[in-house]
Parts: structure tokens; C-alpha cells; sequence
């Protein structure tokens, strides 16, 4: 309840920090970006919304924000290299067994054909997923997806998504309504933010009951 509390009034906390410590919220900011985007331990670290406050604040004065959207992007894209160089490392070392049913060769093989072919974009668009933007670098180690290409589609990735909600922050989070309501809006953000995987979730559901449907008939 307590961690559901502060992801609600994210606001009120990192109001309190930045009057308690000044600039060292910019490391706090940082810490968080960076443990969400590179560490597949913490996955369920608030992102979106964070932004979005983080905004605010700057637009109340808090901080300045251009040195909050670098500080974010720079979190954000050292945190994503941090999470392919250890799938990159582990993949290869996991994945070793022809026959088991979870971290078998074929799979690894498969997600680096899987990220030849659609990796540039799943690297940019999983930044505005939660939770799969936490892994999808990892995924983009394991596949061994190339360097030079996931540095190009990272670093695209972090720009576009800092910006879009701690700039959408900046300009629109002090608008009265959206002020007065904030808490509604960070509901509205996370709500928005799981819908599309939720909803591939359950199109998956549906495509494996279709074909369990299928196979029975035959």
C-alpha cells in the first residue's frame, strides 16, 4: 500500500525531496530511470507518470527542465546499455541446452532473428510500455541484436520518451484542471501505459485458444 501511495501522490514526495535536498533529485531521478530501464529486477519502478511529475515540478520551479530531460535521457539510455550488455553476457551462457522447454538454443536463436528483422522499432516503442521496456533491451542482448544499431534505436528511444512526458509535464501538468486532478491524470498515464500490452496479452489468449480450438476439431 505504501509503494501504491507514492506512485499516486508522486507529486507531494518528490515535492518533499527537492525542498528537503535540493539538487541531489536529479540523482534520485536519475537512480529510479536508470534502475527501471536497466535492471530486469525492477520493472515495476514507476516511469511514465514520474516523468510527467517530474515535469510539473519543473514548471513550478523545482528544477530546471532542460537539465531534467538530459539528466532522464542520459539515465535512460546508460540504463537500457547496462540491461542488453548483461542479456548479451547471460543469453549465450543460459541458453545452451537443446531440449529444455525454457531456455533452449532455439529460443535464443529465434529472438536474434526476431531482432534482425523488428528490433529497431520494439527498442523505441517498448519505451512506452511498462514493464516490457524494462526487458526489451535484455531481450535485444540475448538475440544479440547489433550494437551499433541498438545504440542508434536506444538513444532515438530516450529522446522521444523523456521528452514526450517530461515536456508534456513542463507545459500542460499545471494547467488548473489537470493540477487540481493530478492524481486522476497519473491513474490516466499508468491506465494507458499497460493498455497496449494488456490487450496483445489477451489477442495472444484468444490466437492460442483459436488454435487449441482448431487442433480439438481435427
Amino acid at each position: 500500500m505504501a509503494f501504491l501511495d507514492v506512485v499516486l501522490h508522486l507529486d507531494r514526495y518528490l515535492q518533499a525531496v527537492a525542498a528537503e535536498y535540493g539538487t541531489w533529485i536529479y540523482l534520485l531521478l536519475f537512480l529510479i530511470i536508470f534502475c527501471e530501464t536497466g535492471l530486469v529486477v525492477t520493472p515495476l519502478l514507476p516511469g511514465d507518470s514520474l516523468l510527467f511529475v517530474s515535469g510539473t515540478l519543473a514548471a513550478a520551479g523545482a528544477m530546471d527542465v532542460h537539465a531534467l530531460a538530459a539528466t532522464l535521457m542520459a539515465a535512460s539510455f546508460s540504463g537500457d546499455n547496462t540491461n542488453y550488455w548483461i542479456g548479451r553476457y547471460v543469453g549465450p551462457r543460459v541458453f545452451t541446452s537443446e531440449e529444455s522447454r525454457w531456455l533452449n538454443r532455439a529460443y535464443l536463436d529465434r529472438t536474434h532473428r526476431f531482432y534482425e528483422r523488428h528490433g529497431g522499432k520494439t527498442v523505441v516503442i517498448a519505451r512506452f510500455m511498462p514493464i516490457v521496456r524494462t526487458f526489451a533491451p535484455f531481450v535485444a542482448g540475448i538475440g544479440r541484436m547489433g550494437y551499433p544499431r541498438f545504440l542508434f534505436y536506444s538513444f532515438a528511444g530516450s529522446v522521444f520518451w523523456i521528452s514526450f512526458f517530461v515536456y508534456g509535464g513542463y507545459h500542460f501538468g499545471n494547467i488548473p484542471v489537470v493540477k487540481q486532478n493530478l492524481t486522476l491524470v497519473i491513474v490516466a498515464i499508468v491506465i494507458l501505459s499497460v493498455m497496449p500490452g494488456f490487450i496483445e496479452y489477451l489477442r495472444a489468449r484468444a490466437r492460442s485458444s483459436r488454435a487449441l480450438t482448431g487442433s480439438a476439431e481435427r
